[in-house]
Formats: C-alpha cells, structure tokens, sequence
C-alpha cells in the first residue's frame, strides 16, 4: 500500500466527511460498528451522529490524508484534521470488517 492509499471503504469515507455528507460517512460502518475518539465511546448509530454532529462532520471537518499503514483489518491512517473544533495531526485507527467499517478509534498522533 502506499504512502496514501487508502482501502476502498476508507477511501469514500474521507470523501464523505470532507464533502460534509454524514449519511453517506456513516453508511459505511458496519451495524455494531462504534467510534473512539480519544477515550469517549459511542456505539451505537444514535450516539455516534450526535457525535459526529457536533465535533467531526457537522462541524465542517476536513480530512487530508498524510500516512496509510495496514496490518490485517486495522489501517492507520496519519492526517491532518481542520474543523472548528480542532485542527492539527491526528491519528485514526480503523478496523475494518470487509467493506465495513466496524471501529475508528481517534489516538492524535
């Protein structure tokens, strides 16, 4: 993989959170998928929109993606984030469950 390639699903992902489609995004993750960001869980669809509403889509986040690395269904993606909410390098984990995203974990970097 590339420095910045990222796997099929990850790939529309980012494109969707940078458009600011948040239907779209979340269509992606599997039915018991769940976000973490930084310690916070949210696992269920409910929680992870209300989330996403106010820190990450919603809040008009940008996505540009710096470093890809993958080990079986886990992909670490290195980017930059800008929002109003933050800006700066953070790191998303992600575990994949074929075309699904089943967890992204947010660690900054």
């Amino acid at each position: 993989m590339s420095a910045t390639a990222l796997p099929p699903p990850l790939d529309r992902f980012v494109a969707a959170v940078n458009r600011g489609d948040a239907d779209s995004a979340f269509a992606l993750f599997a039915t018991d998928g769940e976000v973490d960001d930084w310690g916070r869980r949210f696992a269920t669809t409910r929680d992870i929109r209300r989330w996403s509403d106010r820190e990450f889509v919603g809040a008009g986040g940008h996505l540009r993606v710096v470093r890809v690395a993958r080990s079986g269904d886990q992909v670490t993606v290195d980017a930059q984030w800008t929002s109003p909410h933050y800006s700066g390098d953070s790191r998303f984990v992600f575990t994949l469950d074929g075309e699904r995203i089943r967890r992204m974990r947010i660690v900054g970097e």
